[in-house]
């Protein structure tokens, strides 16, 4: 990622939907004055979703996402189909492309009704307006949904298009914070930052950067160090930092260093909050101590990377699950786009901070779980509650810190 490029993840994520050939990709196209897409007259030229980071005025960092078409036919084509509803769970803003020459069909009203209920602000795009309608079809909508009527291959009414995108993708803005709204002007935050063979060469991993990019948006100040300097720094600070945020990996070794009246917490619990439900994860990590011999637990990460010796997710994580547990359970690993339908064959879901992952549908994967009644929680809760740390890196939060009373955590 440049120093000047807006995450993925924090992107407003517009999808174009509709059947083959109803010009979804033209569309997209015209809407970004860029040939971002393949368009030709044959059905099925997209074949698989495409996603195009851009600045999209007046709205701003978007990711533009094409996809198959909903009526495509065959094994094959009811591949491309699941993929373009798979879409959805990652989708802030739905465009619905109908051709005007044809009107609404049933794939479109299935579409859609899937659009509601997943409750994704979404616009109707009647395409094709100049070409004259050969089929009595309309495009019938409810009218609480906005319709623009379109041609790509003139431009009417492509600037409405972009008008209406902007003022639904400014409702879906994130205005929670990573860490920003628990600090106060002037105040100091330690990042604890292990340098290691998986640290990217040159650069600091994505929640590393984001969150001193949200501490210096709170007028405070980070300090960033490794993990064996933490224990001579602090006191020559001359300044009581307000808190201590570490990588999970050497959660045990800081909080040691940490006097207990500084905060500490890490990265990842910072993520459970920004992208998901703390409060969900914090219960399902409760799960591990009913883990037996055999059971099933899904090790998920929302990004693919190298695997390198001693990855957290596949060989410390499940290292320090067998000593907690004090059994042998199976585990299954996942990554990027790949998180089962169904769940319930696990006994425990482990997920990463999901920070390659956009708010929404790190949702969806959380409520896919709370759905199949299978616990969930992420890579940081799970070590701080193996090394004994849970309550104190929840220190932050007092509403959670709350729930492991009432829970008897």
């Amino acid at each position: 990622m440049g120093m000047n490029n807006t995450p993925a993840s924090d992107r407003v994520h517009i999808g174009f939907f509709g059947r083959r050939n109803a010009g979804k990709s033209s569309v997209l196209n015209a809407v970004t004055g860029q040939n971002l897409a393949v368009v030709s007259n044959v059905k099925g030229t997209t074949t698989d979703p495409v996603y195009k980071a851009m600045e999209l005025l007046p709205l701003g960092p978007v990711m533009m996402i094409d996809t198959p078409g909903i009526d495509d036919e065959g094994e094959l084509g009811s591949l491309r189909v699941r993929k373009s509803y798979q879409v959805l769970n990652k989708t802030d803003v739905a465009v619905l492309v109908v051709d005007h020459c044809h009107g609404m069909t049933p794939e479109d009203s299935s579409l859609l009704k899937r659009i509601e209920e997943k409750r994704i602000p979404c616009v109707i795009v009647c395409n094709k307006m100049d070409l004259e309608q050969k089929d009595p079809g309309q495009v019938d909508w409810k009218q609480s949904l906005p319709l623009v009527k379109v041609s790509a291959l003139t431009g009417q009414g492509i600037a409405d298009l972009k008008e209406c995108l902007a003022a639904l993708g400014k409702i879906q803005e994130n205005s929670r914070r990573i860490v920003g709204d628990l600090l106060e002007p002037q105040d100091f935050a330690v990042l604890v930052v292990p340098i290691d063979k998986a640290a990217p060469k040159g650069r600091l991993i994505l929640p590393q950067q984001q969150t001193i990019r949200d501490i210096l948006e709170a007028d405070a100040t980070a300090i960033v160090l490794k993990e064996n300097e933490l224990a001579g720094v602090l006191p020559a600070l001359g300044k009581k930092p307000k808190m201590v945020i570490t990588d999970s990996q050497v959660f045990a070794r800081v909080s040691a260093d940490t006097p207990k009246d500084i905060l500490l917490t890490s990265f990842s619990i910072l993520f459970a909050r920004y992208k998901g439900d703390l409060e969900q994860l914090v219960e399902g990590v409760t799960a591990l101590d009913h883990i037996g011999k055999g059971d099933r637990i899904l090790v998920s990460e929302g990004c693919t990377h190298h695997r390198q010796c001693g990855d957290i997710g596949t060989v410390k994580l499940p290292s320090w699950i067998q000593g907690f547990t004090g059994t042998e359970p199976e585990f299954v690993f996942t990554s990027g786009t790949e998180f089962p339908d169904d769940l319930g064959g696990y006994r425990l879901i482990i997920h990463c901070g999901g920070c390659m992952l956009n708010e929404r549908e790190m949702k969806y994967r959380m409520k896919c779980a709370r759905d199949q009644c299978v616990p969930m929680t992420n890579y940081g809760i799970t070590i701080a509650y193996i090394h004994g740390i849970l309550r104190r890196s929840l220190e932050p939060f007092p509403h959670i810190a709350a729930l492991l009373d009432r829970k008897g955590i």
